[in-house]
């Protein structure tokens, strides 16, 4: 197979660990990879196989209006066009809204090429923009299928696109998760010392205030659990202030980004995620995956197809703090009840396997091929 994957960056984040995971997966069975990306390889964060061709188009950047913005996005059409004129690929995959409608785009007219998009968000959750909303609700036709990570994000996509055909792949979780840098270092807890962990992105999606908000009513009644919130994002001055705010200092930490997040959640003793919204929830599987048991927003979409409530985690309202309070005092107070949700959580091992998953995309690309 000759597969090329196409996507913005290759920069920290969900759909580009996804991207890499699927890529070197696929470059280990023999497969010929490309990766390509609107922006250049210089700032990639994951590593990818060394069979695997790597072409940053270099043409990525904002554009203020659209006076700059048409002839950039014509210039993106016909640069990843001239690649997929050279490469020649069986199928090309598309990661996100923006590279689905591009791909569609540039690939107008090459015969014998299977083109296949993604969605990694569910899709009314972010505004794309005027443009870019009625281009997808028009141009999706073009590709051959779309995928969809969740049933939400499937019914959406078939009522409100011209999309031919839609077909539902959650994402894979490698288990063990790879290291690579940076590594922060994992507190060596003294005994009786937990760790509340969440890890995403700091910013307004992943409703971090919103955790922090409910961990401030509980800090004080148990006060040998520490929470610890991974990860980079705009959000991080906000935070701390709150954090300020709360007299929390040494008690909610914000250490960055972690190359080695296998080896946090493998002391976490428990995973939250306080989104407002998500495309799937990928650290909420790949903590389920380590045995750690979870609780999460029910928000849309994607919690409620990873944890199976009572049984693994705890689902409770989206964005309802008193709700999350409640159900993380449940589980901080009860070490019997997490010992059992996480037996359970780690079956998402084999839910959402790497292997389990590529299947599911490989019996697509059969199929349309």
């Amino acid at each position: 197979m000759n597969l090329l994957i196409f996507i913005h960056s290759m920069h920290s984040g969900g759909a580009e660990r996804v991207t890499a995971n699927l890529a070197n997966h696929w470059a280990n069975k023999g497969w010929r990879v490309t990766v390509v990306t609107l922006s250049s390889s210089v700032a990639d964060f994951y590593k990818l196989h060394s069979s695997v061709q790597r072409i940053g188009l270099d043409v990525a950047g904002d554009s203020p209006n659209p006076l700059i913005a048409i002839p950039r996005n014509i210039c993106r059409v016909l640069a990843l066009r001239q690649v997929l004129r050279k490469i020649k690929p069986d199928v090309a995959l598309a990661m996100m809204s923006t590279a689905n409608i591009l791909l569609a785009l540039a690939a107008t007219g090459l015969k014998d090429l299977v083109t296949i998009g993604s969605e990694h968000i569910y899709p009314p959750q972010i505004y794309l923009g005027r443009a870019w909303e009625v281009l997808r609700s028009r141009i999706y036709c073009r590709l051959d299928a779309v995928a969809a990570l969740t049933k939400e994000s499937a019914t959406w996509l078939r009522q409100r696109t011209n999309v031919r055909q839609v077909t539902i792949i959650p994402n894979a979780v490698p288990w063990p998760f790879p290291t690579q840098a940076p590594l922060l270092p994992v507190p060596i807890s003294a005994k009786g010392r937990y760790i509340l962990l969440a890890v995403g992105r700091l910013d307004q999606q992943k409703g971090f205030d919103l955790l922090i908000q409910a961990f401030l009513q509980l800090a004080n009644e148990f006060p040998k659990w520490d929470l610890f919130i991974l990860g980079e994002g705009p959000e991080r001055e906000a935070l701390e202030a709150q954090i300020i705010s709360g007299n929390l200092e040494g008690r909610v930490s914000l250490p960055g980004r972690a190359g080695n997040v296998g080896q946090w959640y493998e002391k976490a003793g428990l995973y939250v995620m306080s989104s407002r919204f998500e495309g799937f929830g990928n650290t909420l599987a790949e903590a389920m995956a380590y045995g750690v048991p979870a609780i999460s927003f029910d928000c849309d979409a994607g919690p409620r197809d990873i944890i199976r409530h009572n049984i693994d985690g705890l689902l409770v309202p989206a964005g309802d703090t008193v709700a999350l309070e409640t159900g993380l005092r449940r589980l901080m107070s009860d070490g019997i009840l997490r010992q059992q949700f996480g037996a359970c959580a780690a079956e998402a091992r084999d839910r959402f396997s790497l292997v389990r998953i590529a299947g599911m995309w490989e019996k697509l690309f059969l199929e349309l091929r």
